[in-house]
Order: structure tokens, then sequence, then C-alpha cells
């Protein structure tokens, strides 16, 4: 998470220059839970790789294998490849705007933070001010995958930009779907996310209506085991839940911002979700209860 300030212009040395390579250099912008294991994924492929985080402490872990900014201006200076992986809408409006004079002609724009439907197509009006290619990618996956290099990457932009970003997507994810014009991606996105709300407060409603029935939750679970009704993220989300392991893989104010982002696109498409606004009352009432820094799988101890 990104926070809104300004930051310093870049002085001549700030970024050494990138080793040569025969792949494109990449700048990082957000290293964050998600931004942190991708930078370290696409420094391991062999790119030359600079990161930057408003809060510089953040990105320090990745000296080890990029070059870490003072500022992100500097950070941008020479890349081929500029990814956005910040909070939200906002932070990757201001930042972009301030980057946008220190970027090659030839550079792509990769955005991969969540910001909906609205916020992509506000991204894609950006990208043509500012004149910038843009690839509004996305990913499914939390902390874990993006740790191993294993995110579902739903790319959506220009053709030619293709081949040129191929790398840095290959390096982040174990596959990437081309969707189409530049905002498909984000709203891919919206429809998985909302599978994916679903599938963490139905785990917690079960879990919580088998203990208040006088029985052992951990039951549920044994119950629908390696069965039809059975799925990786059911086990591994209850499962947390049953330990009370709530160390964040995806913060639960992160569900929050983007059951927020769902229910918007919804209204815009004119859809009237059954199942989404109960799980964000939900969440909102577990970050109420202080829990928005923590696991989105919090969500359970909160009735």
């Amino acid at each position: 998470m990104s926070e809104q300030s300004s930051t310093p212009a870049p002085a001549a040395s700030d970024v050494p220059a990138p080793s040569p390579g025969s792949g494109p250099r990449v700048a990082v912008l957000g290293t964050g839970v998600m931004g942190a294991g991708m930078a370290r994924n696409i420094a391991a492929a062999g790119l030359a790789t600079t990161v930057w985080n408003r809060t510089r402490e953040r990105a320090e872990p990745l000296a080890d294998v990029a070059t870490v900014a003072s500022s992100a201006a500097a950070a941008v200076d020479g890349a081929d490849v500029v990814v956005t992986m910040l909070y939200d809408l906002d932070s990757v409006e201001s930042v972009v705007r301030e980057v946008a004079p220190s970027m090659g002609d030839d550079a792509v724009w990769v955005q991969q933070s969540t910001v909906g439907v609205e916020g992509s197509d506000r991204l894609v009006a950006l990208a043509e001010e500012l004149g910038l290619t843009l690839v509004d990618a996305p990913v499914l996956g939390t902390r874990g995958p993006a740790e191993a290099g294993a995110l579902v990457v739903l790319a959506s932009g220009p053709d030619d930009a293709r081949d040129r970003i191929a790398p840095v997507l290959d390096a982040v994810g174990s596959r990437t779907m081309w969707l189409g014009a530049a905002g498909a991606g984000s709203r891919l996105k919206m429809a998985a996310n909302a599978w994916v709300l679903t599938v963490l407060e139905g785990v917690a409603e079960s879990l919580r209506l088998t203990r208040e029935l006088g029985l052992d939750p951990a039951l549920f679970l044994e119950a629908v085991e390696g069965g039809a009704l059975d799925a990786p993220y059911v086990q591994l989300k209850g499962g947390a839940m049953l330990a009370g392991d709530d160390e964040p893989s995806f913060a639960l104010g992160g569900a929050l911002k983007d059951a927020d982002l769902i229910l918007a696109a919804a209204r815009g498409a004119g859809l009237d979700l059954t199942l989404v606004p109960g799980a964000r009352e939900h969440l909102a009432r577990a970050a109420e209860a202080g829990l928005g820094d923590r696991d989105m799988s919090a969500s359970y101890r909160v009735d």
C-alpha cells in the first residue's frame, strides 16, 4: 500500500545503468505484498530490474537482485517496461503522471494494480493523454503465487506490445491470457474477484454454521475434501481460518476495496449482484473490528 506524497526529482546518477542483456530493462513501481515477489522473479529471469516504493524501506530487501531507486522518476529512466503494482487508482494515476516525462518513447507501461472498470478506463485515457503505450494486465493470485512466479496474467492492450513485454509476464506468471483492447483485463479481473469473495465468504459461513450447530467446524472441510464440492482454495482458506493463521497473503482491507470495485462495475453494467454485497458487508464489519491489515480469511473471526 502506497501513500500519496511527492517525490524528489532524480539526480543524474541516482540509478546506475543496468547491466546489458538480451531482455528488456524493467522498472517495478510498488514493492508491497505482491510487487516484491513479482520484482524478484523478474530479476531472477535475468532482466535488469529497478524497483521503487513510496516507503523505501519496503524496497530495500530487493537490493540483492535489483537497483533500488530513490524516486519513481529515476526508476523509469531508461526502462523498456514500466510495471505499476500500487494500491489503488489514485496511487497509480499520480505516480504515472509524475514519471511520464522520464519514460522513453518506446517504453511500455504494464498496469497490474487492481483498479476496477472505471479506473481502467481512466488509465486508458491517461495513457492517451500522455502518449504512453499501455497494457492493462491485472493478475490473479496472492502473495504465494506472486513469490512463486505462478500468477495468472489477464493482459489487454496493443498487439505490437506483446513480444516486448512477454519476458516480464512470463517471469511473474504461469500463464498469460490476452483479452483484446486495454481495459478487458480489468473487466475479467472483476468477475474473477467476485468469485474469490464468494468462495471466501461461503467457506467462512459454512465453518461458522457447522460450529454453531454444535459440531467441530473442521468436519466441513473433511466432508468436502477431494470431492466435486472441493477446491484447493477451499482447503487453503478454510484451514487458515480454523488455525487462526491470518498472516496477510492478501489483506482484508484490500479485499474490501476490491468488493467496492466489483459492485461499481456491476452497477455500471446494469447488473444487480446478490452475493457480493453480503460479502462486502461482512468484510466491512471485520475491518471495523480492526482486522483490515490481516489476511482476508480473518473475516471468519467476525460473526
